[in-house]
């Protein structure tokens, strides 16, 4: 059910009720009184006919499994504003005896009484409607607010993570060039060990040779 007819409806059924009582008043006026509740009767009526046109235009928007009920009880409501039209044209034409007035009179009431009923069960029914149309918007809008602060937890989360990855990041960054500075020096002494090695080397045979030589020289005296 859409809420813009909701709300034409509503509307409607009121102005309706509202135009009943007036024409059963004033079928017992006479002279100006009688011109002016006319008057009042015929710019309501006008009203309701924007009413209708409303809804009728509201209700064509709307898809067919929907559309189709609302057409339903748009055709009753036009039903009731020609009624309305009828009654208006009687009181006007002024050609009621004092025992059709009476009669009128108590048909008007009785019609009054059917009509305020049934529009008092469709505005109950309306009312309804409309509360539980509002509380399943309450409902969606809280869920929606549970939504956004979930949300908002899970990007500080993120966030927050993506702090620790970014440090964590630096710090591997900051080992690697420790590594690469110490693999350097590792090199470096490795090659000094290496020349070491070899000048330790030519020194001992230096040596050897020199006290072979010495051992030579003795002997040959």
């Amino acid at each position: 059910m859409s809420e813009v007819f909701e709300g034409y409806e509503r509307q409607y059924c009121e102005l309706s009720a509202n135009l009943s009582k007036k024409c059963t008043s004033a079928v017992a006026l006479d002279g100006e009184q009688k011109k002016q509740k006319l008057s009042e009767i015929k710019s309501g009526l006008d009203d309701a006919e924007g009413l209708i046109r409303k809804m009728d235009l509201e209700a064509r928007s709307l898809p067919p499994n929907v559309k189709s009920n609302l057409l339903v009880k748009l055709r009753e409501y036009k039903s009731d504003l020609n009624n309305l039209k009828s009654e208006v044209k009687r009181i006007t034409t002024g050609n009621l005896n004092a025992a059709a007035r009476d009669e009128l009179l108590e048909a008007g009431m009785a019609d009054t009484m059917t009509a305020s009923a049934d529009q008092r069960s469709r505005l109950m029914m309306s009312t309804e409607r409309l509360g539980r149309t509002t509380d399943r918007v309450k409902d969606s809008r809280r869920t929606m607010l549970e939504t956004e602060e979930l949300g908002v937890s899970i990007l500080q989360d993120l966030h927050s993570q993506r702090q620790s990855l970014l440090h964590a990041h630096n710090t591997l960054h900051g080992v690697d060039d420790n590594i690469g500075k110490s693999k350097k020096i590792l090199t470096a002494m490795s090659r000094r060990m290496n020349r070491n090695k070899w000048t330790i080397g030519a020194i001992i045979v230096a040596l050897v040779l020199s006290i072979i030589l010495i051992l030579y020289f003795k002997l040959a005296k």
